[in-house]
């Protein structure tokens, strides 16, 4: 399993809306007074269970939607099989669904890539084999044995891409996928292995808890965020420990009253205010609940907005952008396109981030209106360090831009080549 971050915000634009996802801890403080005799296991608290029956239950749902059973006719098997109530039973079997759609996805990337494996297995095989050869002309013992070993080994190779190849191939024709291992492939080997534990693995396949947002309940019926006494809190609904006490009209069951895990939820700052505005639109939101090895319950809260309208003033002018290797160069103009000198008091600035030595970032200024700003460490830095360096540059930019009140124009480079 991939490692959690607390501290990151993922946005995604799609059709005018915002995806946002938010990162935070939370610590439980109280807990129901009573455990279930028929589901807890062991000493393991009611939380603890109500995630293991999550978990178990999602699992169940993937197997039964491989055999082509409805997502209705398992809403109700489920909550009698698993001892959810119905939204997180459904939850699950949403959960499970979406596993099944992106192993599909990602069927034909993967065909694709073995492919292309094979392909270039194939060639270091012929290149193995003429290696051979010439060792067998010279009649050299070690280098014979020596391109002996590095045929089989590459045969060996191309044998076993062809069949992964082949069985890909069947799962394509067929409609199903490969088998799916809950918990992580890599985890299950260390386990088979010696190199990881039981109790590792169990752990794994049982540590979180999922329960989709609805407007007409609140935002979350099942896991609720709350601000109170200056401090955001979430409570989680216990489902299992919930009672049945008679049966509707329709003949559907009437349950107790679930009780509720409650205690303190911690959000980074820069993203309290935009929680605390949610909860006021009474927007529906999701929440995913993952218990750590180290016992640190870290909570995903993901809900989207709409886009704001893109609203400019072309009379205030443009601050216009050239972009070079190592930097950007700024150009603050009128509505008229001509250069306009810098207000007064005008400081750009600093990136915070940037602070490792002398010279990380530079600005050199006119007063008649331009600016450069400049990275030297653009020219030169590792992929990776260069889309964080690009990302701070950016923020700078639109920092000026607001302190201007002006748009951003940027050049339509155009890279093809013309023919005279």
């Amino acid at each position: 399993m991939k490692k959690q971050r607390k501290n990151k915000k993922r946005m995604i634009e799609l059709n005018g809306d915002i995806k946002y996802t938010i990162c935070g801890e939370w610590f439980p403080e109280v807990y129901p007074a009573f455990r279930s005799k028929k589901w807890s296991r062991g000493d393991e608290d009611p939380l603890d269970t109500e995630m293991r029956l999550f978990c178990a239950c999602e699992r169940w749902a993937f197997n039964r939607l491989m055999e082509g059973r409805s997502r209705e006719e398992l809403k109700q098997e489920g909550q009698r099989v698993c001892g959810l109530n119905s939204r997180y039973c459904d939850d699950a079997i949403l959960k499970a669904r979406a596993v099944i759609e992106s192993q599909k996805e990602l069927l034909a990337l993967e065909i694709e890539e073995t492919e292309a494996k094979l392909a270039r297995a194939k060639k270091k095989l012929r290149w193995a084999e003429k290696d051979l050869d010439k060792a067998i002309k010279v009649n050299d013992p070690a280098k014979i044995e020596k391109a002996k070993r590095a045929f089989h080994g590459r045969k060996a190779r191309v044998q076993k891409l062809a069949a992964k190849l082949v069985e890909l191939q069947k799962h394509e024709a067929d409609g199903t996928i490969p088998k799916v291992v809950f918990g992580g492939r890599s985890l299950w080997r260390q386990v088979c292995r010696g190199k990881a534990s039981r109790e590792e693995w169990r752990h794994t396949r049982q540590n979180r808890l999922y329960a989709r947002g609805d407007e007409t309940k609140g935002g979350n019926p099942n896991m609720k965020v709350a601000y109170q006494e200056g401090r955001f809190t979430l409570a989680v609904t216990i489902s299992h420990l919930s009672e049945q006490k008679g049966t509707d009209s329709k003949g559907r069951p009437i349950m107790t009253r679930a009780p509720r895990v409650e205690g303190e939820l911690w959000l980074p700052e820069k993203h309290r205010l935009k929680v605390w505005g949610l909860l006021l639109s009474g927007a529906p939101y999701n929440v995913e609940l993952i218990r750590g090895r180290d016992g640190r319950y870290r909570v995903h809260i993901a809900f989207t907005m709409t886009a704001p309208e893109l609203a400019t003033d072309p009379n205030r002018g443009y601050l216009g952008i050239d972009t070079n290797p190592d930097g950007v160069a700024l150009a603050n103009v009128n509505y008229f396109g001509q250069p306009e000198p810098w207000p007064e008091g005008f400081t750009v600035p600093y990136p915070k981030a940037l602070h490792k030595f002398a010279g990380e970032f530079q600005t050199i200024v006119h007063p008649n209106g331009f600016l450069y700003l400049k990275i030297p460490e653009l020219a030169y830095s590792r992929s990776f360090r260069r889309t964080y360096l690009i990302g701070v540059l950016a923020q700078v930019v639109v920092n000026i831009a607001k302190v201007l009140g002006k748009s951003i124009a940027i050049e339509d480079l155009g890279f093809g080549k013309d023919r005279l």
